[in-house]
């Protein structure tokens, strides 16, 4: 097996949040919908360990397992 490569099946993103980027989908966080702005992939700098959305005001990141792992505001990730 390629090293790259994880033994579970990839998520299709692009499945399901691409509407939420082009039909104006939101997603409710602490009662304020939240408009998506971007998803991707995060990695470790070897493995996929899961994929972020990105928001207007927050950071989310999920891992294979579609399970929330945390959630950065994104002033604060801009004050790093």
């Amino acid at each position: 097996m390629i090293p790259t490569l994880t033994p579970n099946a990839m998520i299709n993103l692009d499945e399901r949040y691409h509407d939420y980027l082009q039909n104006g989908k939101t997603l409710r966080i602490d009662g304020v919908n939240e408009r998506l702005q971007a998803y991707g992939w995060h990695c470790d700098g070897n493995d996929i360990k899961g994929y972020y959305l990105t928001t207007e005001n927050y950071k989310l990141y999920y891992n294979m397992n579609e399970q929330f792992i945390k959630m950065e505001a994104l002033r604060e990730v801009a004050n790093v």
